[in-house]
């Protein structure tokens, strides 16, 4: 797989002569780098699932180690009350800058397999792709982070700043509990900023900068009618289907411009500036090219607003899940005694996860009708939005690394998606985050299929490569 090594883009800059050691180590390595990463995502650490609790033991060793084999010191597996943490550092370089590298071993579970073209966890080269849970999301950009900070000790001894690595368990869960052990570590966890090796770039076709992520807040709620399923025919129409109750309650989140019924639910939100909007407008997108990855029919959204606009910038209601009664081969005639619904919401900058969750409670608990019962159960799954200042150092070393390698000037773009963590770092730590990912949006992810393109891996590695050495010299 060397020969998938990148050759330089028309308009690239060449690498800097200090660095010219460090990326012909990582070039002589790439083979290996591969063979590590299909190692790396052979474990199947699925946090969500309890049954995958031993891979969950195993994936955080396996990382520990390859640490250890990289140079980092100070090596360790930072126990929480879930899923452990795994923690190293190199602080040789005392008047330079120190930065926090985050990242997460866990992935999603790899349901429904019948979809996968290739088993889920033997992670498969077709072509210029590796397929497997979990290449994109998190562990292709996590790991090459690590082969990078191999490569400049290997070749010079040394860093060219200060690293520490935090590598958590629960990202896919709504880093549950790092939280509490950021607050716990936090003198351990002092730096300058973060750079996180999870988010994405937005196009495999243009290099791209994600500088902002929506938050997020989650619940789930379950309707139930009478204490057992019951003959559709015997007693149909005369009690409350518990689906069809949750089914009204679903479609009242939304009218019919797709605008979120919630009282309440858009109070702090800012509407985007003509400048903002125009700028979006500016931007490659192609609502056929989008409709094409995706295979939907059409766009649908709250009227008013493009496609990036929602995507990026409009807080969400998602229904993720919707099931009760009978879902097996063939029918059966009851009256399901419950009905179950799974919720998120996608946060904007002056939404507050814990009040958008409150007014949504009352909104379900207001319209729920007679004749069925409501349990509402808020989920840990929340994080406030994050937006990387336009003037932050770390945004704009990144912005001429991409452009130094790319031979082009990056996007910078917004996530839809949510990294809670961000908001634990911001709030806790004091330090802002960098978002420097070479995962794709277009990569499956938290679907089946789930594929890394492998020249990323590379590209990944001599910019994380450029970055450190900017970050330390300029």
């Amino acid at each position: 797989m060397a020969a998938l090594w990148p050759g330089p883009r028309p308009g690239a800059a060449p690498v800097p002569g200090a660095l010219e050691a460090v990326v012909q180590a990582l070039r002589e390595r790439a083979d290996a780098s591969l063979a590590e990463l299909v190692e790396f995502a052979g474990i199947p650490s699925v946090s969500a699932q309890s049954a995958y609790a031993p891979d969950m033991e195993r994936a955080p060793g396996w990382l520990a180690e390859r640490l250890n084999r990289a140079g980092m010191e100070g090596v360790a597996l930072w126990p929480t009350a879930g899923h452990p943490a795994v923690y190293g550092q190199w602080l040789g370089a005392p008047e330079a800058p120190t930065v926090l590298v985050y990242g997460h071993y866990d992935v999603q579970p790899p349901e429904p397999l019948e979809l996968w073209n290739t088993p889920p966890f033997t992670p498969t080269v077709v072509g210029d792709r590796l397929y497997g849970r979990g290449v994109s999301d998190d562990k292709g950009p996590l790991l090459l982070s690590v082969q990078v900070l191999g490569a400049f000790l290997s070749a010079h001894g040394r860093l060219p700043l200060n690293v520490k690595v935090l590598f958590e368990g629960e990202e896919e869960i709504g880093s549950a509990h790092l939280g509490d052990l950021v607050a716990q570590r936090a003198a351990e966890l002092k730096a300058d900023f973060v750079i996180s090796a999870d988010g994405g770039m937005w196009s495999a076709d243009f290099p791209s900068l994600t500088v902002s992520g929506r938050g997020i807040a989650a619940l789930d709620f379950s309707v139930y009618g009478p204490a057992r399923d019951l003959h559709s025919g015997r007693h149909g129409g005369a009690l409350h289907n518990p689906l069809h109750a949750a089914a009204a309650l679903v479609a009242g989140l939304h009218d019919a411009a797709g605008r979120v019924t919630v009282p309440g639910f858009y109070d702090g939100v800012r509407e985007l500036s003509s400048e903002q909007r125009a700028a979006l407008a500016r931007l490659p997108h192609s609502d056929a090219a989008y409709l094409d990855l995706t295979g939907a029919p059409d766009v649908y959204g709250e009227a008013g607003y493009s496609t990036l606009e929602r995507q990026w910038h409009r807080p969400t209601a998602e229904v993720n899940g919707l099931w009760g009664g009978y879902t097996g081969e063939g029918g059966k005639t009851v009256l399901p005694a419950e009905a179950h619904v799974k919720l998120t919401c996608r946060l904007v900058p002056g939404q507050d996860p814990d009040d958008v969750l409150d007014k949504l409670r009352a909104h379900l608990r207001a319209q729920t009708p007679p004749g069925v019962r409501l349990e509402v159960h808020p989920s840990d799954h929340t994080g406030r939005a994050y937006a990387l200042a336009a003037d932050h150092p770390g945004r704009r070393a990144a912005l001429k690394v991409l452009r130094d390698l790319y031979g082009q000037s990056p996007l910078e773009v917004g996530m839809g998606g949510s990294i809670p963590i961000l908001d634990t770092f911001r709030s806790v730590l004091g330090l802002e985050t960098l978002l420097f990912s070479f995962a794709v949006g277009d990569e499956n992810i938290h679907a089946p299929n789930e594929f890394f393109r492998i020249g990323r891996l590379y590209e990944g590695q001599e910019a994380w490569a450029r970055l450190l050495w900017a970050l330390a010299n300029d």
